[in-house]
């Protein structure tokens, strides 16, 4: 006779069993089995269909908070959340030359040499963080979803994690500074919300005792990442699972395709949840739910995310000024760029120590959320067309010489050009009802499309002010008429870049 096992027992089991085979759970000989069957190899996961909303959410913010918001501090281009490692291994990487010091350096002067990385956490009190308050924010900005960083490469977790704890002494949010699950809140406060829950979460830490000593890394996965792992999916049941710091081993050995099968069929989240790229050493770009990229320009063959900050690290430094900050027309375009090739922008912010998100970082969000809510047909729910971007007359060839590519980068391929480099004149995105056309800049009195014509009943609409335009097919190309540009007509959000939705095409030749 058959004994029902009860959800409770189950996630017992599955937290304790970690070496178990991941697509079953048994319990007396008894096999629970899974409604959706995938298996530990990369053709089965990616075999997975991508749940819908995330290819149609295109707009996404990141959230990089915790101890090392306390000093919040490193030197231009490079990133502030990596402030343990700049620390203790005396190195430093990123846009420019550096000689490794300037971390120990400002450490010493502002610390004092004798306090680790590992007193600052007591000053991460999150007392100004009002999770609605954030939710809130992230509504307006026009984002669809939300990934909040529950626990970096130093292995602090923002949520009250045992594992957490291994290393001999509280290392966990609500044992040190904050006292708060700030996960629980943060989560509690996205639902009330229309935005998805997304959790970021680092597979390795930098000096965990396991992980440091090489012969027990595969304790450290068994130990140490599986059940914290599956502590963090249970508790909170997100909707997306960011990893990182998968970069050391391969996904054998951090055993993530068994654990990627526990996901899809046994988690509570098996049905809905979606995945990126990082959790091997070879999956990079290759495998998992979708694509990443990081600080780069150009889109990949599959759903794809590119993800930058507004500044250049991704946690809060305050070392950075107004000139290191991304312009909001940059970021617009930057968005528009990136979803006309099919992907997603995932956009950080670097909330202090305290809970506070930035001025700058919200005035950018709130200007980003004016933009889409006049513009938001172009970019929500859509998808690439045959060619995405209609170039000028030139040479196309315009590339950064950045380690890693900065925010401004879009305007030379846009409305700054360096001399004889061509520009991208009109990005193009679709739906199952029409085609739009966004460009950079007022086309001044015509619009030209090149290669494309319309039907008889065509039509053509000024998303800003919902206007109708007069258009004509001469040739191959489409020319559309445009009002004499008047800047009392548009509120100054509104002139980051201009989207035109077009109904009625019966010609799409690729001459772009």
């Amino acid at each position: 006779m058959q004994k029902k096992i009860g959800l409770a027992l189950v996630t017992k089991l599955v937290l304790a069993n970690v070496s178990a085979p991941a697509n079953a759970v048994t319990l007396e000989g008894q096999a629970l089995t899974p409604t959706h069957q995938y298996s530990a190899n990369w053709p089965s996961l990616d075999s997975r269909p991508l749940p819908q909303w995330f290819s149609q959410a295109k707009f996404g913010i990141f959230i990089h908070w915790g101890p090392y918001s306390v000093p919040a501090y490193s030197p231009k281009g490079t990133y502030a959340e990596w402030y343990q490692y700049w620390l203790q291994e005396r190195k430093l990487s990123g846009n420019g030359e550096f000689s490794g010091a300037e971390i120990p350096d400002y450490h010493a002067k502002t610390f004092g040499e004798q306090t680790s990385y590992y007193d600052l956490a007591q000053h991460f009190t999150a007392d100004l963080f009002e999770p609605d308050a954030w939710a809130e924010l992230f509504s307006q900005a026009g984002a669809r979803y939300v990934v909040l960083t529950t626990k970096h490469h130093d292995g602090f977790t923002l949520w009250p994690s045992k594992e957490a704890n291994s290393r001999g002494f509280a290392w966990n949010s609500m044992e040190v500074g904050a006292k708060r699950d700030l996960v629980g809140e943060f989560s509690q406060a996205i639902r009330k919300t229309d935005l998805k829950l997304g959790l970021y979460y680092s597979l390795y830490e930098w000096y965990h005792p396991l992980w440091q000593d090489k012969s027990k890394r595969g304790e450290f996965v068994d130990q140490h990442f599986y059940p914290q792992f599956k502590d963090l999916v249970q508790r909170f049941e997100p909707d997306l699972i960011w990893a990182d710091g998968q970069w050391s081993m391969s996904s054998a050995e951090w055993k993530t395709p068994e654990l990627l099968t526990w996901l899809y069929n046994e988690s509570p989240v098996a049905d809905k949840v979606v995945v990126n790229d990082r959790w091997g050493q070879e999956t990079y770009k290759k495998h998992g739910g979708f694509l990443t990229t990081e600080y780069e320009s150009g889109g990949l063959h599959r759903v794809w995310e590119e993800c930058r900050g507004m500044g250049f690290s991704f946690g809060y430094n305050q070392n950075e000024d107004i000139e290191d900050y991304t312009s909001t027309r940059a970021l617009v375009l930057t968005l528009i760029d990136i979803v006309s090739h099919g992907g997603n922008l995932l956009l950080d912010i670097g909330p202090d120590a305290r809970g506070n998100i930035p001025v700058i970082m919200q005035e950018r969000l709130l200007q980003i959320g004016q933009w889409l809510k006049v513009n938001g047909e172009a970019i929500y729910d859509t998808r690439n067309w045959h060619t995405p971007v209609q170039w000028s007359e030139g040479d196309r060839g315009y590339k950064s010489d950045e380690r890693y590519v900065s925010g401004e980068h879009i305007l030379k391929l846009t409305v700054d050009p360096e001399p004889g480099y061509a520009t991208k004149e009109v990005f193009f995105t679709q739906n199952d009802e029409a085609l739009f056309a966004i460009t950079p800049r007022w086309p001044g009195k015509t619009l030209l499309i090149k290669g494309l014509n319309l039907s008889v009943k065509g039509q053509v609409t000024l998303l800003a002010g919902n206007r109708v335009l007069s258009w004509r097919n001469a040739g191959d190309n489409l020319e559309v008429a445009l009002p004499e540009f008047d800047p009392e007509q548009f509120q100054p959000e509104h002139m980051y870049a201009y989207a035109f939705k077009v109904k009625g095409v019966v010609q799409a030749n690729n001459q772009h």
